[in-house]
């Protein structure tokens, strides 16, 4: 288990990441990872900072069976309370937990279909192993919203929001952030081949399935990129360590 500075440090360089990535929305979107063994104490970033701005030192701890913070002037996002702290408090295998817009996984969401659709490695990567939400409304600012989202997740490492964004969960900070750059890439090529307004070659099941799977063989994929693009930030002299 790693200890809160590592996960300090790794959140923090996520953050930064997808502002590089352009996959931010304003000082709004938040991200988290828990550092107690239950899951329910977690990093998150602070309310209404910019990503370009946030540092593994200014990371939020927050605990998810103590609401009282939020009846000060260092309460975290109505939403963000919300949905991460829901949860962390109800689901031990989200150690980590990243709400964003991406705009091409937020434009597919806004589909009266907004499956990801297995037409190539990539959109095969989510073939069963997504699920969808459809009942957005609005704004998520209660505790009952966010435990509805979380029983969305239905067993799966992420959730389609319609009309909304995308939530992925996972174990660690490298292997959520590879999840959710694969997703908004497997959205961008969903939406740029319907932008043809040619019929999709969809796989066949079993096809898809096999191909789903085969990215298991690629685990340590997701440390190798992370590490290879926090050294781009350490090159940009990126300040995400302090």
């Amino acid at each position: 288990m790693q200890t809160e500075h590592e996960l300090r440090v790794e959140l923090a360089a996520a953050i930064r990441l997808i502002y590089e990535m352009d996959m931010h929305e304003s000082v709004a979107n938040h991200l988290s990872a828990a550092v107690s063994t239950d899951g329910k104490c977690f990093l998150m970033n602070r309310r209404w900072m910019h990503f370009s701005n946030v540092t593994a030192s200014n990371l939020q701890l927050l605990d998810s069976e103590d609401d009282s913070v939020m009846q000060t002037d260092q309460a975290p996002d109505i939403s963000a309370w919300s949905i991460h702290g829901s949860m962390h408090g109800l689901l031990l295998q989200a150690r980590v937990i990243l709400h964003v817009h991406p705009p091409y996984a937020t434009a597919l969401s806004t589909l009266k279909d907004p499956r990801i659709l297995p037409i190539d490695n990539n959109t095969a990567r989510f073939y069963e192993r997504i699920a969808y939400d459809s009942n957005f409304s609005g704004i998520a600012s209660s505790d009952r919203e966010g435990i509805r989202i979380t029983n969305s997740f239905a067993g799966k490492k992420a959730l389609m929001m319609g009309n909304h964004g995308v939530t992925v969960i996972g174990d660690t900070v490298a292997d959520t952030f590879e999840d959710l750059y694969y997703l908004e890439k497997a959205c961008k090529t969903m939406v740029l081949a319907y932008s043809t307004g040619q019929s999709l070659n969809v796989l066949p099941h079993k096809l898809a399935q096999e191909t789903a799977e085969s990215w298991d063989n690629f685990h340590g994929q997701s440390h190798a990129h992370f590490e290879q693009l926090k050294e781009m930030l350490n090159k940009k002299g990126s300040s995400y360590r302090q």
